[in-house]
């Protein structure tokens, strides 16, 4: 994607403050539940690489939970995708997440050894602590990143985001407090290659809270699998389409195939804005980032909010009429013609070939 020219940032050639220069490295907080790593904490620990080694300082992953054995796999997993250390906060009152109790080990963690950054995941989880710890701290927060980078001369994070409703990206950078603290949803950054042979530094923090001292209670544990909501961001198989489908009754043609494959299925955010799909199922830079082995776009122009939220996908092969469309710049196989014919082609030839491989086993 094409960025907009550099532009000096507002304290170009003034030096970092004296009661900054204490803050050092940068962390990245691994979201884990009942054994289970969300894959946004690799993908940080991935980013996080890079802005540590452009400030020539260690990487570190903040894992919080339960002392149960699962929490040590996640610290080795931590520094299998390039955690130099990991700051380790085990309790059983962080069995569940609660606001109160991460919240109070989180900034107590950061308050002890004042890291320059600060990284979670735009997850309902990384959301929910992102904000209370950044509230708690005083400091800045910039959500829904969708690239990071360094301003050496200042040693701040620029944090790039969509604003005015996608149509523009925003560059912000937090000059005066730390740490610096962003969240970045799902599939936006590239997941890192794993390192089997690393072993990272385990430094473990206590938590100084009692059951009795926190306020929520768990009373149930719904799984994000039991329920019916769209799973876009972690399909193999994205099948999508857009207002050149002509009307809200061809987009079956879309949920057709993607049966077929048993792919997931969206649009483009028009569709979204005129009620044809529902706003969970929006691909793009203000819908869902997505990274599939294959992704179907019918009738979709590819404008560039689009494009950052799917380019990510190992092979796209885009249907349109307009042999002009923005989206041939980046698919890796175009057809030029009419969605409504080709979709129908497409769920029969795959029918067909599926029922073929099938029979054959």
């Amino acid at each position: 994607m094409s960025q907009p020219p550099a532009r000096p940032s507002p304290a170009r050639g003034k030096p970092l403050p004296e009661h900054l220069k204490a803050y050092r490295g940068v962390w990245v907080v691994v979201e884990a539940e009942r054994g289970h790593a969300h894959t946004v904490s690799w993908e940080l620990l991935g980013e996080g690489r890079k802005l540590a080694d452009e400030l020539g300082v260690d990487l570190a992953a903040v894992v919080m939970g339960p002392p149960e054995p699962w929490l040590d796999d996640v610290c080795t997993e931590a520094g299998a995708h390039g955690a130099d250390l990991v700051y380790r906060i085990a309790d059983p009152v962080l069995a569940d997440y609660r606001t109160q109790p991460f919240t109070q080990g989180l900034t107590a963690l950061v308050e002890a050894h004042k890291p320059e950054i600060l990284l979670l995941g735009a997850t309902t989880l990384g959301r929910d602590l992102a904000g209370s710890v950044a509230t708690t701290l005083a400091t800045g927060l910039t959500a829904d990143c969708t690239e990071l980078a360094i301003d050496m001369e200042t040693r701040s994070m620029a944090s790039t985001r969509p604003t005015f409703g996608g149509s523009l990206l925003c560059t912000i950078h937090t000059l005066n407090f730390r740490p610096q603290m962003a969240t970045v949803r799902p599939r936006v950054m590239a997941m890192p290659k794993r390192r089997d042979d690393a072993a990272p530094k385990i430094v473990d923090h206590p938590l100084d809270l009692a059951e009795d001292d926190i306020v929520t209670k768990v009373l149930d544990y719904v799984l994000d699998r039991d329920d019916d909501k769209p799973r876009l961001a972690y399909a193999d198989i994205v099948v999508a389409g857009g207002l050149g489908l002509g009307s809200p009754e061809n987009f079956r043609l879309v949920v057709e195939l993607a049966e077929v494959l048993g792919a997931e299925y969206g649009g483009s955010r028009p569709l979204v804005q005129k009620g044809w799909i529902p706003a969970d199922r929006q691909i793009g830079q203000t819908g869902k980032t997505i990274r599939p082995k294959l992704y179907i776009a019918a009738g979709i122009s590819g404008a560039v909010q689009h494009r950052v939220g799917t380019e990510g996908a190992d092979m796209i092969l885009a249907i349109n009429t307009d042999p002009k469309a923005p989206i041939f710049e980046f698919a890796t196989y175009g057809i030029i013609g009419d969605a409504l014919q080709i979709l129908p082609a497409l769920t029969n030839a795959f029918r067909t070939r599926l029922t073929a491989l099938k029979g054959a086993a």
